[in-house]
């Protein structure tokens, strides 16, 4: 069945997905825009305005299986709608911050209580509502969302703090939040099918008791039940390796990395835009190829490019190398996330989506806070980044083997 105009509203809630990841997860991965700002007006060291972003990524992590929880009980609308919102006005009050400890609560607690209610957990919810197939395709381009952010607002965020000051800035992407992506995604969003008087997008008439039947029993899944079984913690390690080596470590750190390395904001800038652009690339490729490909194998492949990729950007003393490594690195940046969602989702396919999804999210955010906070402190002790940069390399080559050892879905083995 399909609506007015034969545009099922299932590709309007991928829309809608695709912007609120835009939104919130732009505004999160900014904030490496601000170190520098935030070290001269607070007059702190890199490690402890490390300490902000790393303060962050733990409560956004920690935040993502409550958020799916409370998804499970008011829905996906309410919590991606006023999550947008929670984001928009703590942003926006960074502006009135004197001290570093009011920045530590705004930003580091209270913002990131709401971009785990504004992430992955909640549009791959809504998502596997609204899409019985294309699943693979959907999850890419949702996920490139996150990339679409980080290729308008972070080099959006330099050029704004660069013209109008960092402070400023925060108003802007506060209001952004608030005025615009709020009241949308509060008008728009539907939690299911249903509620448009539609089936999800492959869904069989004789699917419709099945699927309600396993949303009443998903709610009464444990941890302790997911626990037992091995490709459950498969998950969790490689996913908690890929936060350490993207978000944790070059969302955070690329930004200061180029300037230490004496590139202008032109080149810095360019090369944010060129990662976040194949990073777009690579998250589409990634949930087309998730549809027909091995994902274990696949996973295996990307973990081994991005190190790869990291190897091109410790010799990036040159304009140039900078762009390749932007290039390399974006194509296999988020690429991870749609083999990872699919697995997880075949794997546990009778148990909740929003409990397994917020635990494998949580092991990323545990990953991204170390890889944030670590290097900060390396960097103040050293001088630089090359140590940071290496152990990255080894734990993506780690995190490679790892892959190949995950079982085939349908196979569940326990610990």
């Amino acid at each position: 069945m399909k609506h007015k105009n034969n545009i099922h509203y299932a590709w309007v809630i991928l829309f809608l997905s695709f912007f609120g990841l835009l939104a919130a997860q732009g505004v999160r991965l900014s904030f490496g825009a601000f170190i520098q700002p935030f070290e001269k007006s607070f007059s702190l060291d890199r490690g402890t305005i490390s300490l902000i972003s790393t303060l962050s990524f733990v409560i956004y992590g920690i935040s993502q299986p409550i958020s799916g929880k409370i998804i499970d009980k008011f829905g996906v609308r309410k919590v991606m709608s006023f999550s947008a919102f929670f984001i928009g006005i703590n942003i926006f009050l960074v502006h009135f911050a004197t001290e570093a400890w009011q920045v530590f609560i705004l930003y580091g607690i209270l913002a990131s209580i709401g971009f785990g209610g504004l992430s992955n957990v909640a549009t791959t919810v809504i998502i596997s509502d609204w899409f019985y197939e294309k699943r693979g395709l959907a999850f890419g381009i949702m996920e490139a969302g996150g990339g679409a952010g980080q290729m308008l607002i972070v080099p959006a965020s330099l050029a704004l703090i660069n013209n109008s000051g960092w402070r400023n800035t925060v108003v802007y992407t506060g209001g952004f939040l608030v005025l615009i992506v709020f009241p949308i995604l509060l008008k728009f969003l539907k939690n299911h099918p249903s509620e448009k008087g539609l089936k999800a997008i492959g869904q069989a008439e004789n699917d419709i008791k099945i699927k309600n039947d396993e949303v009443v029993n998903e709610t009464k899944v444990s941890f302790w039940e997911v626990a037992k079984y091995r490709q459950f913690w498969f998950l969790l390690f490689q996913f908690f390796i890929c936060g350490i080596t993207t978000t944790g470590l070059m969302d955070t750190h690329l930004i200061p990395l180029s300037h230490e390395c004496g590139f202008s904001n032109e080149v810095t800038g360019a090369a944010v835009s060129l990662l976040a652009g194949f990073n777009i690339l690579g998250i589409l490729l990634s949930g087309i190829l998730a549809d027909k490909l091995d994902n274990r194998i696949m996973l295996g492949v990307l973990y081994a490019v991005r190190a790869m990729s990291l190897i091109i950007l410790i010799h990036s003393h040159k304009p140039f190398m900078l762009l390749a490594f932007a290039v390399v690195f974006g194509l296999v940046d988020f690429a991870t996330v749609a083999p990872t969602q699919l697995l997880a989702t075949r794997y546990f396919k009778n148990y909740s989506i929003g409990l397994i999804l917020g635990w494998v999210f949580l092991s990323h955010q545990i990953g991204s806070a170390l890889g944030a906070y670590v290097p900060g402190l390396l960097y103040d002790v050293s001088g630089g980044y090359e140590i940071s940069i290496y152990a990255a390399i080894v734990l993506c080559i780690f995190a490679s083997i790892v892959c190949f050892f995950l079982p085939k879905p349908m196979k569940l083995k326990t610990v």
